[in-house]
């Protein structure tokens, strides 16, 4: 089993910044991959980004250039830049094993003037 907790979240307006964090507890040798999906209000749940255990990395089209993953041991990031009303979501982070996703509960980022 693996729990994983996010935080991080808020109100920003656009074009700011903003960092998430996620941190792994449990069997965390058995993760090989970390990622954040998000879902805005009245849409289904969509990737954002991933980082595996050899720091590999993988962004959705909407995000290249503006959100960077990292991952420090069990905690893995995503900085956020360059913000539009768009990206207002509650963000999910993931913790992958193989052949199991591990959820947080999300946390809320807006982007608002």
């Amino acid at each position: 089993q693996v729990q994983v907790v996010e935080s991080g979240g808020g109100l920003v307006q656009p074009g700011g910044s903003l960092r998430l964090s996620c941190a792994a507890s449990g069997s965390i040798f058995s993760i090989v991959a970390m990622g954040w999906n998000r879902q805005a209000p009245g849409k289904q749940r969509a990737f954002v980004a991933t980082i595996t255990n050899v720091g590999s990395t993988n962004y959705a089209d909407s995000v290249k250039g503006r959100f960077t993953i990292s991952r420090d041991n069990a905690t893995v990031y995503l900085q956020m830049n360059s913000l539009k009303p768009e990206d207002t979501a509650v963000y999910y982070c993931n913790a992958q094993t193989r052949g199991y996703f591990y959820w947080g509960q999300g946390t809320q980022v807006t982007v608002s003037s």
